[in-house]
């Protein structure tokens, strides 16, 4: 007699084969499934290869008579280019033409000249005027036929308002070529960063080719300097001076002490740099100058701190010897008195 219990279980059987046919069902629906997505990616990519024209399409006539327009037009503007190019080199400056921005158009001059002059010397700025920068419909002239701008650059008194500034203000209303630095107080020690603020406001206020710096007692011929920045239209980023080095002085008691000549190396040499009597820089310099004003270092002289920002740019050094001002040559740009 069995006992209760002990006999096999039909329905556990039944249960594991039912399972197992499940299971394999199961199996063969994914596997179907990720095929399925397998091929619908496939068409996919097809497809969007097809509409993003990846794949090969056809070109409408419309848009081949297009390309070989536009084809054209690219022919003829290389050409306008090297025609200008060719002009350039010939030494044409000639009368500059106007791009239109919005609502107002602006004019592309050659050069900005700033004239870095000081209180009390009127009799400076005068010769000046009286030897190659007119005033008045002459100065005009100047900028309209020849491109040239030319202004004095002057910064305020430490006591604003005072009777220095009025001389100024009194001489600028009669004169209209100054170019005054309200946030600059003017002091001998200042100079370098009075030369970085009239390059940041030169550069912000004209459109121009060049931008140069000149002190108020070289006198310059205007043709000659015409000619020479003519050459260098060719270079987007240039720096033209003539260019020198120097001794680093520690001494506090010397002339051209340098309070940080221990940055310059134990040779105490200054690194190759234009002379601070007038030299020029490119538009795209300019800009860079305007862009990087607050973190650009001055040293004690300008020209040096002018030289130190152009180390490790990727700028043209000219050694120009026109520029080179101590005599009066033939064929210089410039002289100083």
């Amino acid at each position: 007699m069995q006992s209760r219990g002990s006999g096999p279980r039909p329905f556990s059987r039944i249960s594991s084969i039912m399972l197992s046919m499940f299971a394999t069902m199961a199996s063969f629906y994914v596997a179907g499934r990720l095929w399925q997505d397998a091929q619908s990616r496939v068409y996919l990519i097809k497809e969007l290869d097809r509409r993003t024209g990846q794949g090969q399409s056809a070109i409408s006539v419309d848009e081949t008579l297009k390309l070989v327009a536009c084809r054209h037009q690219q022919k003829k503007l290389a050409a306008l280019e090297m025609e200008l190019a060719a002009a350039r080199h010939e030494g044409f400056v000639g009368q500059y033409s106007s791009e239109t921005n919005g609502t107002y158009s602006r004019k592309r001059v050659l050069v900005v000249i700033g004239i870095v002059t000081e209180f009390g010397r009127k009799k400076h700025r005068d010769a000046v005027r009286k030897s190659w920068l007119s005033t008045g419909a002459a100065m005009k002239k100047l900028e309209s036929e020849k491109g040239v701008v030319a202004r004095f650059v002057i910064g305020r008194s430490a006591n604003h308002g005072d009777s220095l500034d009025r001389e100024i203000d009194d001489e600028n209303s009669r004169t209209k070529d100054f170019i005054v630095l309200d946030n600059h107080v003017e002091a001998s020690e200042e100079g370098p960063k009075k030369t970085k603020l009239f390059l940041v406001y030169a550069a912000d206020t004209w459109d121009a080719e060049f931008y140069a710096k000149l002190n108020d007692d070289v006198y310059v011929n205007i043709d000659a300097l015409g000619t020479m920045l003519a050459s260098h239209l060719d270079k987007p980023r240039v720096y033209i001076g003539c260019m020198k080095s120097g001794e680093v002085f520690s001494e506090s008691s010397h002339k051209w002490f340098e309070p940080e000549w221990w940055k310059f190396g134990d040779g105490k040499w200054y690194f190759r740099h234009a002379s601070g009597e007038m030299f020029v820089v490119s538009r795209a310099v300019a800009q860079f100058i305007s862009i990087n004003k607050s973190i650009l270092r001055t040293y004690a002289h300008d020209d040096v701190s002018v030289g130190s920002w152009m180390i490790g740019l990727d700028v043209k050094h000219v050694n120009e010897g026109k520029l080179c001002c101590s005599s009066w040559s033939s064929g210089a740009v410039c002289a100083a008195a």
